[in-house]
């Protein structure tokens, strides 16, 4: 039996990197998806690519219409909405806090805070004429950690962590789980830098930071879709407000190797005995 099977999704950020990953998962355990994102060409590509389990919309996730609308579409294209994935983003504003402007400020929350608010808030009403939905967000080990990515996305998917806790706590009464994933580095467009960037840059970027988390690689799409696929499902029934964290084990630390000798390097013991004893 297919994990998803005879349900429906909506994927925001559908048409590359983690959204395409978790789009071809999901079809592939039984689920219809609705590819909402604003790359066309490429969203359209898949789509037609996975037949009629897929469809494609152009969605801005920072504008409350487009989201409400492409909520509207899934369910009235499929007669329901299971599963809300809340994936679109992008790396937001850049550089020392002294250079960041307002309008820089307000894009990256645009997307990065409120693109998850709204998939929320028009996902739920549905799920609640269901009874049952689970609604998932793609935030980062960068909202649990700072020192690794720019000030504003720090903050933006900290903000998302606890949003998805908070809102748990309400959709959980009415039979929705609500959870977030904390990918580490992922090897996507968005973490290169460009989304046009080749297989070959790709895997220049993956070779560079291999040893970077204590697993020895940095991720794939496929990593984060597979958490996503597992929080879709009825195998994470029992399971709400919580924040998966998906990274290789870069949140728990360095890697051994890289830590400092005195840590790694066997000794014997010496016991402190006070004078006399």
């Amino acid at each position: 039996m297919k994990r998803l099977a005879g349900r429906v999704a909506i994927i925001t950020g559908g048409a590359s990197g983690i959204g395409a990953a978790s789009v071809k998962l999901f079809v592939a355990e039984g689920a219809r998806v609705l590819i909402a994102d604003l790359q066309e060409e490429r969203g359209k590509q898949l789509a037609e690519q996975l037949g009629e389990s897929a469809a494609y919309r152009r969605v801005d996730v920072s504008r409350e219409e487009d989201v409400r609308a492409a909520v509207d579409e899934a369910a009235s294209r499929w007669g329901r909405l299971d599963v809300m994935f809340n994936n679109a983003g992008f790396g937001g504003a850049l550089g020392p806090i002294e250079g960041t402007t307002v309008e820089e400020f307000d894009i990256t929350f645009d997307v990065l805070v409120k693109g998850p608010f709204l998939g929320i808030k028009y996902a739920a009403p549905v799920m609640k004429r269901q009874g049952a939905g689970s609604i998932i967000s793609t935030a980062s080990v960068a909202g649990l950690q700072t020192g690794y990515s720019p000030h504003l996305y720090s903050v933006a998917k900290a903000a998302v962590i606890h949003l998805t806790r908070s809102v748990a706590l309400e959709l959980g009464e009415s039979g929705i789980r609500v959870n977030c994933i904390c990918p580490g580095v992922i090897a996507t467009p968005l973490a290169a830098g460009s989304p046009d960037v080749s297989e070959a840059g790709l895997a220049k970027m993956k070779a560079a930071l291999a040893r970077t988390p204590a697993l020895g690689r940095i991720g794939d799409p496929e990593d984060i879709a597979r958490a996503a696929l597992w929080l879709a499902s009825d195998e994470s029934s029992f399971v709400t407000g919580h924040a998966q964290v998906v990274d290789g084990g870069a949140y728990a630390g360095r890697p051994w190797s890289k830590q400092a000798e005195w840590i790694t390097k066997p000794r014997p013991i010496r016991m402190y005995r006070p004078p006399g004893r």
